[in-house]
């Protein structure tokens, strides 16, 4: 009877092997998590009703908040678009990625990440995974090596330069290497509005690929400047946030949607209706995941690439879109990097839950390296730890021992976040030895109250890791930021 049992055992067992070695590619692949990450462009801390925003609301992003994790102190990877994006894409901070500033390339772009950096993107094709982008890029002018094609995604729509980002009634959009024309946008025309046409094409990448492990990275230009939205948007919210910030921007000329921002007469309705299309088209993310049937096996993301800005009428301090926070867009104070982060994974990660775990942009690569397993294509040399634990509620969560950021413009900008201390020093090109502002953020998070008198031995340290977290880049040279010329 021992002997039976054993062997009925043994029988079982070798079924299972030959049931998991029968199971074909496809089936293998489709066990991988989707990964869907949004990235908005400029929006602040407040900018969310499930933030604390009380002006206007925003339902499809709070059912994605109470589907998942709230991330109350995240930070984005700069305080700008670009060197932003690269350090989200490469899992690097702003001292050691490739892309430090925002450097123009004329006559469209910017200067490219270079082909030896493997990027989030490369790891997820790696992996097996379909990659798509649909947005703004400005990680390399057409035809470069840093365009998204080049960086690992197998489809690309939307601007490749963030100066034209600044239009939303743009003459052209690319379609991977290929110009799509609008001429229902020739001269002053707004038949075309570019994040509808955008969200159009990443709809249909959802659809495409429905049976294959996809990642679908999402920057949508919105609520960047300029302020402007469809008619139908801006009745909805016209008149009723009173009173009204225009703006006088340029509607005509040679240089009229090459960059420079239109006229907006009523910039806090346009906001507002901007805001609407932002969170409408998650809800349609969302919905069209959930059509599709694979809602189970992917994970969102929604977060913002830097914090609030003050351009083309927008008016921050009107719908308190930095919540508690200090400062805005360019700044390092927490208003200009501390960002929004809402990821949702059903049945993996908790529902309507939220973290105090300190996380930045360049978590995310080590964090998508665990899940999928890739951690021998995730480079050596990054600074990112996986978030990993916290989103599936384990107690071993790594810790940063510090988070570092630099800023090319305004005189030179570095900070440090250390547990729960913050250390600003601006002005570094012309006192790279000054004494850094401290704030305890535990109990400041407004940064309202600088401790650095009675703190010299905590400033002394701060300062010297600003020193040690960075290298120096033949591009984008911290001492002398000339190359700036792109908001």
């Amino acid at each position: 009877m021992k002997y039976s049992t054993n062997y009925h055992f043994l029988l079982m067992m070798m079924a299972a092997v030959i049931s998991s070695c029968d199971q074909s590619p496809s089936e293998q692949q489709r066990s991988k998590p989707n990964v869907i990450f949004i990235l908005a462009d400029d929006l602040g801390y407040g900018d969310l009703s499930c933030y604390g925003q009380t002006k206007f609301s925003t339902p499809n992003i709070d059912i994605l908040a109470q589907n998942g994790m709230l991330f109350m102190q995240h930070y984005s990877g700069a305080t700008v678009c670009a060197p932003s994006r690269s350090a989200l894409l490469t899992g690097m901070h702003t001292g050691h990625t490739a892309i430090r500033g925002n450097k123009s390339v004329l006559p469209e772009g910017q200067h490219p990440l270079p082909d030896s950096v493997l990027t989030m993107a490369e790891m997820f094709q790696e992996a097996g995974y379909v990659t798509g982008a649909f947005g703004k890029w400005g990680l390399g002018f057409p035809g470069s090596e840093g365009t998204p094609n080049n960086q690992g995604f197998n489809e690309f729509y939307g601007y490749n330069c963030q100066r034209l980002a600044h239009n939303y009634y743009p003459y052209y959009l690319w379609d991977n290497s290929s110009v799509d024309s609008l001429p229902g946008n020739k001269g002053s025309n707004k038949e075309v509005y570019s994040p509808q046409r955008i969200h159009e094409h990443a709809l249909a990448f959802l659809e495409d690929n429905k049976d294959t492990p996809f990642f679908m990275f999402y920057p949508t230009v919105i609520p960047h400047a300029e302020m402007v939205a469809p008619e139908v948007y801006m009745e909805k919210y016209r008149n009723k946030y009173l009173p009204e910030n225009s703006y006088e921007g340029l509607d005509g000329g040679e240089d009229y949607r090459n960059g420079p921002y239109a006229s907006q007469e009523e910039s806090h309705a346009a906001f507002v209706a901007m805001i609407d299309i932002l969170d409408e088209q998650v809800g349609d993310i969302i919905a069209k995941v959930e059509e599709l049937g694979i809602s189970d096996n992917t994970i969102v993301i929604f977060t913002s690439d830097n914090g609030p800005h003050l351009e083309g009428g927008a008016d921050p301090n009107y719908f308190n879109s930095n919540g508690p926070l200090k400062g805005f867009k360019r700044d390092l104070y927490e208003g200009g990097i501390r960002v929004p982060l809402i990821i949702s994974w059903p049945g993996k990660i908790q529902k309507a839950s939220r973290t105090d775990h300190i996380s930045a942009f360049w978590d995310f690569m080590p964090t998508f390296a665990e899940f999928l397993d890739q951690q021998a294509y995730y480079p050596k040399f990054n600074d990112g730890i996986s978030i990993a634990p916290t989103l599936l509620s384990q107690s071993n969560q790594e810790k940063h021992e510090y988070l570092y950021w630099e800023f090319h413009e305004k005189d030179g900008r570095q900070a440090i976040r250390k547990n729960n201390w913050k250390a600003v020093r601006y002005n570094v090109f012309t006192d790279k030895n000054s004494t850094p502002e401290l704030y305890d953020l535990s109990i400041d998070p407004g940064e309202e109250n600088n401790l650095a008198e009675g703190n010299s031995d905590l400033a002394k340290e701060m300062s010297e890791l600003m020193s040690s977290s960075r290298t120096e880049s033949p591009v984008f040279n911290f001492a002398s930021a000339t190359y700036l010329n792109v908001k």
